[in-house]
């Protein structure tokens, strides 16, 4: 039992990503149910929406979840007021200021938790009062930090600069990279692309099995003048690399990003012209399982690889 555990209450310190199109109450109520913390991910769900899916995931398990929050999000206000009234246990809020709504939803009893891609915003999100920190590598899918900064140089450097908890994300879809993450100071990890590729994942599934046949290299990281996103090659991916060798400005990448782009390519399954989000870890993730599976298999190696390296004295 450590820190993650007792802050979240639950039996491993596996988080499931909040990710958008991928992570409605299907998914986090399993990964509750298996153990870990399941999370809604509300940015791509209207406030209606939102509401029915917390709803649902707690008929779905007795558990706790919690629903991750992107702060840019248009109806914020609206989602944080719909948390607190669904009496939601934790919030994961990313992409914004952490001093905005943390002591809001801290009064209200919730345990706030903030993403960074950064040592200066790990500090800005303890100095704002959060009860632990997600910090995110550049491995990661989706939006991602500008520095570039790899988990395993990220993770260190945080923990050196903060005593609260910390999770580490980006690259961590097994249990020997989350018994690296530990060897490093982390306390519990947070899991995104492994989950897409569950069956209570909400993608579609074309993009499931998109992911599964990800070989390695096949993702980059683009769009940094707008805000950073890895995605995987495709024919969307060319029009942006074609755009960029052509000068484009940043209100040409905006225009041809367009409105929806995310929807269409993850929840809808238009595999050319959608936008796919995944992280480096989709090299390694080569089979759609139930999402109890991969808490378990986590799990099962994460000890494995624990016990090997405790022999090891020099």
């Amino acid at each position: 039992m450590n820190r993650i555990n007792q802050l979240f209450e639950i039996k491993y310190p596996i988080i499931q990503g909040g990710m958008i199109w991928c992570s409605g109450w299907e998914l986090a109520s399993a990964v509750s149910n298996a153990g870990g913390l399941g999370l809604i991910g509300s940015g791509s769900m209207y406030p209606d929406v939102l509401r029915l899916q917390i709803q649902n995931c707690k008929k779905a398990t007795d558990k706790p979840f919690g629903v991750n929050v992107p702060l840019l999000y248009p109806n914020i206000e609206e989602h944080i007021k719909i948390i607190i009234e669904e009496k939601v246990p934790i919030v994961f809020t990313s992409a914004g200021n952490p001093k905005t709504w943390t002591n809001i939803l801290k009064a209200e009893g919730i345990k706030v938790v903030h993403v960074v891609s950064n040592v200066k915003f790990a500090l800005k999100s303890a100095e704002a009062g959060v009860d632990a920190i997600v910090a995110e590598g550049f491995e990661a899918g989706g939006h991602n930090g500008r520095e570039e900064t790899t988990t395993l140089c990220l993770i260190p450097m945080v923990r050196k600069a903060i005593d609260i908890p910390l999770i580490a994300a980006g690259g961590i879809g097994t249990g020997s990279a989350m018994a690296a993450m530990f060897c490093l100071g982390a306390e519990g990890v947070q899991v995104g692309s492994r989950f897409v590729a569950t069956h209570e994942s909400s993608a579609h599934k074309n993009f499931k099995e998109r992911v599964v046949n990800t070989p390695e290299g096949d993702t980059q990281l683009t769009l940094k003048e707008l805000t950073p996103v890895r995605l995987i090659k495709n024919e969307f991916y060319a029009q942006l690399e074609a755009a960029y060798k052509a000068g484009a400005s940043k209100e040409e990448l905006t225009e041809l990003l367009g409105r929806g782009r995310a929807k269409k390519g993850m929840f809808e399954g238009d595999m050319q012209e959608g936008e796919l989000e995944i992280g480096q870890v989709s090299g390694l993730i080569k089979e759609i399982v139930p999402a109890a599976q991969v808490v378990e298999e986590m799990m099962k190696e994460f000890n494995a690889v624990v016990g090997k390296i405790s022999v090891y004295k020099f």
